[in-house]
């Protein structure tokens, strides 16, 4: 029986536009990772291929023969290992579509099993990019996970649709990197994370990369909301983590969740006789 635990290496570096060097840190932390006896790696937005309208202008030219090779060398490598990973990067369309920023899901036999394509891009990714549209729910060790980029971040519609579909961990990739200093987005993206999982009662892995300058780093949140462990801003580095589903954290909303998602928009009865309610003029 699936002991309901999982244990999460959550990954960052300065990922480039070089998909071999991004392919090696890549390899060099999976290494890490099973050192540390975690169940699967994750890995920021574009890892693998770089972060199109960041670390290059647009594709023209983009050597997809090499990131297939990469791609396959890091395949052969989570293989060997018994690692699942979410990796980054980017799925090439049939011309003239704009192709997917993707996360590829890669089973601990070396298999893609699943890729979940940005369902949410900026206007700037609007113009290089297309947008997917399908969840990318998994099951490992009993803990029924998610896939999420970066921009979906903003729309709590996915959220709420991932709850009632039973789903307990987020794997949320985010490039917010290569800036030219500090942003709203210190001030924001953890947050607003925070209160995703909070909300709907997620554990969420947050994988960022640390390309300087990066105005937040990778985390690891409860489903209470607090950050259990961050990386360093701007420094490569990894943590594990374990989602323990047998443990249970601070939830005022259980009562009510699906209540309210059902369309309730209040916790007490549909009507009241009662003049001095209905009077919203009086003392």
């Amino acid at each position: 029986m699936a002991d309901r635990c999982l244990k999460i290496a959550t990954c960052q570096f300065g990922v480039s536009d070089s998909v071999k060097r991004n392919a090696n840190r890549i390899c060099d932390y999976l290494h890490k990772a099973k050192k540390a006896r975690a169940d699967i790696v994750h890995f920021s937005e574009c890892a693998l291929s770089g972060y199109v309208g960041t670390d290059f202008p647009n594709f023209a030219g983009y050597d997809w023969d090499l990131l297939k090779a990469e791609t396959e060398r890091i395949m052969a490598l989570t293989a060997k290992l018994k690692l699942w990973i979410v990796l980054g990067s980017t799925h090439r369309l049939t011309g003239p579509n704009k192709p997917h920023n993707s996360l590829y899901l890669i089973n601990a036999e070396g298999r893609i099993v699943d890729r979940y394509d940005k369902r949410f891009c900026t206007p700037g990714d609007l113009r290089r990019l297309t947008p997917g549209n399908r969840f990318v729910n998994f099951t490992i060790k009993g803990v029924k996970c998610s896939l999420l980029i970066c921009f979906d971040l903003r729309f709590p519609e996915l959220y709420r649709r991932l709850y009632l579909e039973g789903v307990n961990c987020i794997f949320q990739s985010f490039y917010n990197a290569r800036q030219k200093g500090p942003s709203i987005h210190t001030h924001i993206m953890r947050q607003t994370m925070q209160c995703r999982a909070a909300t709907n009662y997620f554990w969420a892995s947050c994988a960022n990369s640390s390309g300087y300058y990066s105005p937040y780093p990778s985390c690891f949140i409860r489903p209470d909301g607090k950050i259990l462990k961050q990386l360093r801003m701007n420094r490569p580095g990894m943590m594990v983590n374990s989602v323990d589903l047998k443990k249970i954290f601070y939830d005022p909303m259980i009562d009510f969740r699906c209540m309210v998602l059902a369309g309730a928009l209040n916790n007490g009865p549909k009507t009241i006789a009662d003049p001095r309610s209905e009077n919203t003029m009086c003392l």
